[in-house]
């Protein structure tokens, strides 16, 4: 298996509220026109929304309802600033922060937020990362 990661499908229990959320509150742009799925085409890789019942449904697993499946989804910035902005962003769009943006003991800036379903995001600025003008984060400092 090669190392790469294509798509990340979030379980969600409102359609329609999630959307507005990426869409609208986020800025993202669906990348397809079915009502039952979204689709957002981001760096090299895609997010999905679907029902969380239905993709419970699909993968063969009960849906137990776990508030925190220990996995976390991340945004890296390119600046300290653009760290509380997000987070801001996130949280006028129905979001809720978990907790807000502080300096972290590896060098750099993070906090997080929960999406409408409770999906945890974490926004970072790491100093030692870069990030080309495509979004692409790499491991190697610009």
């Amino acid at each position: 298996m090669e190392q790469r990661l294509s798509l990340i499908t979030l379980g969600v229990a409102d359609l329609a509220l999630a959307r507005r959320f990426y869409e609208q509150g986020l800025g993202w742009n669906r990348g397809n026109t079915d009502d039952d799925v979204a689709f957002y085409q981001l760096n090299g890789l895609i997010v999905g929304l679907w029902p969380r019942v239905d993709l419970a449904a699909d993968a063969r697993m009960p849906d137990t309802g776990a508030s925190f499946s220990g996995i976390t989804l991340a945004f890296n910035t390119r600046s300290h600033a653009e760290v509380d902005e997000v987070l801001a962003q996130a949280a006028a769009a129905g979001g809720t922060v978990l907790k807000p943006a502080e300096e972290a003991p590896w060098g750099g800036y993070s906090g997080y937020f929960a999406d409408v379903d409770g999906h945890p995001w974490e926004v970072a600025w790491n100093p030692g990362w870069s990030i080309d003008g495509a979004g692409r984060v790499s491991l190697a400092p610009a």
